[in-house]
């Protein structure tokens, strides 16, 4: 297999374009159409990791978090992110980062975390908007099938959990073919009446080329009438965070500490209890503390994140728990997601999970 092939696939899960600004996802290190036969799944990237690619013979590491996140200007080895670039080369070994694309889709990162606490109808905290564009095409009507899933084909069409979803009408389409054209119907020079059919569909912004590129090809027309409007819609299964219900309430102390025990945390940080039971819950992997309020608005009982700053548990105001498990807690459970998802595409390519810890953050505990 090529490299490319693997990028891909992980790419149309979790499409570099929902990366947040400050980000550096794809491909890192390495030759897109190099070969590899297998791949170590990792949270993070340390020497001790490239050291472990080599040993196993991996020939390309999928990561969470990007080694590389600011301009390197030097490769001299003196940080360890340019000690790990250096090896990897050396190696030829490929570096590959899913990071805040994977945190912001449903099915990604924080579909993970729901999914070991137990939760159940997950959706996104705080969908994206302005993602979305609606295409409203004119097709002959003895073309609509083939133009139509044409646009299916290409990523059109898809609203949540279904997908080839359009609106379609009839009507009468009229226009005069000059001396040049090479009309489909009708005659140079004469007025034409044709019946059509106004055809519409959404698409994500993302997939605009690929989309209009179907419609051109597969349509009939010379020239392609056509237009694109942008949409204020939430995007449902794109966005920050997520919230879902759990089977049964549960106590707050209790569930606070099955949550030690699910992430297997030191400690848990956590804002003043509220006495009530937990019942509906609120997680985003990594630093999520700019969903506080998010999740207030959405009656969650619990907030569950990392990274929360001394002044931002006093934004629970008794209204939810604040609940900080540690960044690392919190996302370690993306190397099985990573595997979950190459598995099923790829059941013949050798996946390994990294058997480095890599959590920065250690606890001295009294004994």
């Amino acid at each position: 297999m090529h490299i490319r092939e693997i990028i891909s696939y992980l790419e149309s899960i979790a499409p570099s374009v929902y990366q947040e600004s400050y980000d550096n996802t794809g491909l890192l290190v390495g030759d897109p159409n190099g070969h590899v036969s297998s791949a170590l799944l990792t949270l993070d990237i340390t020497e001790e990791v490239i050291d472990e690619a080599i040993e196993t013979g991996c020939e390309l590491i999928i990561a969470h978090h990007p080694i590389i996140f600011k301009g390197v200007k030097k490769l001299t080895g003196k940080t360890y992110v340019e000690r790990c670039v250096i090896k990897a080369i050396k190696n030829d070994i490929a570096i590959f980062a899913s990071h805040t694309n994977l945190d912001s889709v449903n099915g990604g990162v924080n579909t993970k975390i729901c999914e070991k606490i137990g939760l159940t109808n997950l959706s996104i905290l705080a969908p994206v908007k302005e993602q979305l564009l609606k295409l409203s095409t004119f097709i002959p009507a003895d073309h609509l099938e083939v133009v139509r899933e044409a646009l299916f084909t290409a990523g059109a069409g898809a609203i949540g959990k279904y997908d080839k979803a359009s609106f379609s009408v009839d009507g009468v389409g009229t226009f005069r073919a000059g001396e040049d054209a090479n009309p489909y119907v009708g005659e140079i020079g004469a007025f034409h009446a044709e019946k059509e059919v106004r055809f519409e569909t959404i698409l994500p912004r993302y997939l605009k080329e690929k989309v209009v590129n179907a419609l051109v090809l597969a349509h009939p027309y010379e020239e392609v009438a056509y237009d694109l409007v942008l949409l204020e819609n939430n995007l449902a299964d794109v966005g920050s965070g997520m919230i879902g219900w759990l089977p049964g309430a549960e106590n707050e102390v209790d569930f606070l500490a099955r949550l030690i025990q699910i992430f297997g945390c030191k400690t848990i940080r956590h804002s003043a209890l509220t006495g009530k039971q937990i019942k509906k819950v609120a997680v985003c992997g990594g630093s999520g503390s700019f969903l506080i309020q998010d999740a207030i608005h959405a009656g969650a009982d619990i907030f569950i994140t990392a990274d929360l700053k001394y002044h931002e548990f006093f934004d629970a105001e008794e209204k939810i728990i604040l609940a900080d498990i540690g960044h690392y807690e919190s996302e370690q459970f993306t190397k099985e997601l990573f595997y979950e998802i190459l598995i099923k595409k790829f059941p013949n390519f050798a996946l390994r999970l990294s058997e480095v810890k890599t959590n920065p953050v250690l606890y001295l505990c009294e004994q």
